[in-house]
C-alpha cells in the first residue's frame, strides 16, 4: 500500500524501537519522514531508514521538554519536507524504583518527557495543521501502564495515564476541525526499553537471568509471544489513514490480548 504518498510525517523518538518501526512503515507507504530524538544517533537512523525504504527522510536532535526547541523542530520539518500531515508523539522514557527509593528527579523526568513532551509536540502540530488548513492526524504513544499501574513504576504509569487524558481532551477540542487525536498502548514489545525492563525488574523481583523474566511474563499473554515494532506500526498507520477519519479520542491496546479493555 502507498496510503501516504507525498505526505509529511514527523515522529519523535523515531531513532529506535517502536518509533523506528513506525517511521519505516510510513516511509514504505510513500511518506516523507522526519524523525527526532535526543540521542546523537538520530541522523544515522534517518540515513538507514532512507537506505532501507528509498524514502525522503531526515533526522534532527530534539529534547521534547523544551518548548522553544519543539517549535523550532516543527518549523524545520515543514521547511524541509512540506506541510505536516501526521504527528506521532512517541518519545518516552522509563525508570524503575521502589517507592521508598523513587526520587523527585525521577518523577519529574518521566512526567516531563512522557506527558509534557507529548503535549508540547501536540500543541505545535495543531498550530501547523491550522496554518496549512490540513485535517491532520496525531497519534500519542501511551502504554499498557496507562491501563493498569504496576509495581516500582508509579511515576511512569502516572505519565502514561496523563497521555490518555491529553489525547481525549484534545480530541474533543479539535473534532470540529477534522483533526483526529488517538493513542496507542503497546504491551510487551521487542525493543531496547523492554531489554532494560527485563534486566531491572528481573534483578528486583528475583534472581532472573537475561530474558527470563520477560519470557515468564510473555506466558501471561493470550498470544504467548511478545509483539514487534512493525505490529505497533500497523496500528499507527491505520489511525493516520483515511480509513480512520471517523476515529478520534480512542486509546487502543496492541499487546496480544494482555489487557482487554
Amino acid at each position: 500500500m502507498r496510503r501516504f504518498e507525498g505526505q509529511s510525517v514527523f515522529i519523535t523518538g523515531g531513532n529506535k524501537g517502536i518509533g523506528y518501526g513506525i517511521a519505516r512503515r510510513f516511509a514504505e507507504e510513500g511518506a516523507k519522514v522526519a524523525i527526532a530524538a535526543i540521542e546523537k544517533d538520530v541522523a544515522d537512523a534517518a540515513r538507514r531508514l532512507a537506505e532501507e525504504t528509498g524514502a525522503e527522510t531526515f533526522g534532527l536532535s530534539l529534547d521534547v521538554r523544551d518548548a522553544a526547541a519543539v517549535k523550532a523542530a516543527y518549523a524545520e520539518v515543514e521547511g524541509r519536507i512540506g506541510a505536516l500531515s501526521v504527528s506521532v508523539q512517541n518519545a518516552g522514557v522509563i525508570t524503575i524504583a521502589r517507592v521508598e527509593d523513587l526520587t523527585e528527579k525521577e518523577w519529574d523526568f518521566n512526567l516531563e518527557v512522557n506527558t509534557k513532551g507529548a503535549f508540547l509536540c501536540c500543541q505545535e502540530a495543531i498550530n501547523r495543521f491550522r496554518a496549512s488548513g490540513k485535517k491532520g492526524r496525531m497519534i500519542n504513544t501511551a502504554s499498557g501502564q496507562a491501563r493498569q499501574g504496576f509495581i516500582y513504576t508509579p511515576h511512569y504509569a502516572a505519565s502514561k495515564f496523563g497521555v490518555v487524558g491529553l489525547t481525549q481532551s484534545l480530541a474533543k477540542e479539535l473534532a470540529p476541525e477534522g483533526i483526529t487525536v488517538n493513542a496507542i498502548c503497546p504491551g510487551i514489545i521487542h525493543t531496547e526499553m523492554w531489554d532494560y525492563n527485563d534486566r531491572v525488574w528481573g534483578s528486583m523481583l528475583g534472581n532472573y537471568g537475561p530474558g527470563e523474566l520477560m519470557a515468564e511474563w510473555v506466558e501471561g499473554i493470550p498470544m504467548r509471544r511478545a509483539g514487534t515494532p512493525a505490529e505497533v506500526a500497523g496500528l499507527v498507520t491505520f489511525l493516520a489513514s483515511d480509513d480512520a477519519a471517523y476515529i478520534t479520542g480512542q486509546t487502543i491496546n496492541v499487546d496480544g490480548g494482555l489487557i482487554m479493555s
